[in-house]
């Protein structure tokens, strides 16, 4: 029943274009914005008339995002496809012609504190009393380098989780955000703090999670152009999208494993040209684009360690200049990449130890309130109702004005 009020919902917001139909479909593996026009008789041409930002945004689109698409008479007349947890792609037809945007992705943020008394292990126990996947697999992942929950956990040792997670039309959209967590080994409490987007433990030494090292030498190289999910361009009066961080160097200058992995894609990849991927295992991957060549040896299926050559900087796809394009994916979805490459530094100053110390105190108070009060975690579906609902029903699907979130 929630799945058809919803799409009523959506179709509703449809009146000023008089769709008569609206279907909802989930990108296939290897197709591409241009074959997807194709596919649907819309002008090819509206790509390449895309400035190259944009045509390159456009060309990494993964398999099983959601989209959706109006219709009217049996033509399509507008087409919401989400390139990144910020920003959505808009076709749309108008004045008898297709018509391309940018702009942001509507979501309400959840939050959820509570306790588990664990049973099984971490992961089996979050996934059995969240339904959220994704936030156990970030809980492991944090947690891993510091803890061996295989040897160290017993039954009846309790966890405490803060997060938040955005929806979006009835689903989960992106990564959930762990704001502190603690876990007991044999009655002993572990704790993990967020704090300025990254992990600390109760001494204020940061939390060994997943990290990378930078893949082109800082001595060649500098940051042209920084990662950036939703940015309004005030003279051209639209949203852009840059989803990962461009190192300029000369023609090339050696590109670097950012971290151990495997190989699952060596060749050119529409505007990305020639381009590499590489798989590092508990759903991360790393994208290195433009490249000249590749280091002789390197395919795909190869293992590569961390800071190993793995092809040269160059300008091929849409560049208008030699470069590195890296981007880095955490389960389908790209972030920004200097948020996880490690920066060597003995401690917090000064002042950031006061404020750690003080947001370390008041997530113990609250850790401690969650554990006497036996707060239980509530299922995902719960937060379907209510202020989901009413989002939907609010959400225009026209081109938003200024910086308005739609």
């Amino acid at each position: 029943m929630r799945n058809i009020i919803t799409t009523l919902l959506f179709i509703l917001n449809l009146n000023t274009l008089y769709a008569n139909q609206v279907e909802s479909g989930y990108w296939k593996s290897g197709e591409t914005l241009l074959s997807f026009f194709e596919k649907h008789n819309i002008p090819q041409s509206l790509y390449y008339n895309l400035p190259k930002e944009d045509q390159e945004s456009a060309a990494d689109i993964y398999a099983g995002t959601r989209y959706f698409m109006a219709y009217q008479d049996e033509k399509l007349v507008e087409l919401l496809l989400p390139i990144s947890d910020e920003l959505q792609i808009k076709v749309y037809y108008k004045d008898g012609k297709y018509q391309f945007t940018t702009l942001p992705i509507a979501y309400t943020t959840i939050e959820d504190t509570f306790v588990i008394e664990l049973e099984n292990s971490p992961y089996y126990d979050i996934v059995k009393h969240t339904g959220l996947r994704s936030l156990a697999d970030e809980f492991v992942t944090i947690f891993k380098n510091s803890i061996d929950f295989s040897r160290n956990i017993r039954k009846g040792d309790k966890l405490v989780l803060s997060y938040e997670q955005k929806m979006r039309l009835g689903k989960p959209h992106g990564s959930p955000h762990i704001k502190m967590a603690m876990i007991e080994t044999n009655k002993k409490p572990n704790y993990l703090i967020n704090y300025k987007g990254r992990y600390f433990n109760e001494k204020g030494i940061e939390i060994e999670g997943f990290y990378l090292m930078r893949p082109v030498d800082s001595s060649k190289s500098w940051i042209s152009s920084h990662f950036s999910p939703k940015r309004w361009h005030p003279i051209l009066k639209r949203y852009r999208a840059h989803l990962g961080v461009d190192y300029a160097a000369n023609t090339g200058t050696p590109i670097k494993a950012a971290a151990d992995g495997r190989v699952v894609f060596i060749g050119t990849k529409g505007g990305y040209g020639k381009t590499i991927e590489i798989d590092h295992g508990n759903g991360f991957k790393t994208l290195y684009a433009h490249m000249n060549n590749y280091r002789s040896g390197i395919k795909n299926g190869s293992r590569v360690k961390r800071g190993q050559i793995i092809g040269y900087v160059g300008s091929t796809g849409l560049s208008t200049g030699p470069h590195l394009h890296f981007e880095l994916i955490r389960r389908g979805t790209r972030i920004n990449p200097l948020s996880a490459i490690k920066i060597e530094k003995d401690s917090l100053s000064d002042e950031e130890k006061r404020e750690f110390q003080a947001l370390l105190s008041s997530y113990k108070a609250k850790i401690e309130q969650t554990i006497a009060q036996n707060i239980k975690p509530k299922k995902i579906d719960i937060f379907l109702d209510g202020e989901q609902v009413a989002l939907i029903a609010q959400t225009p699907l026209q081109t938003p004005s200024k910086k308005e979130k739609i």
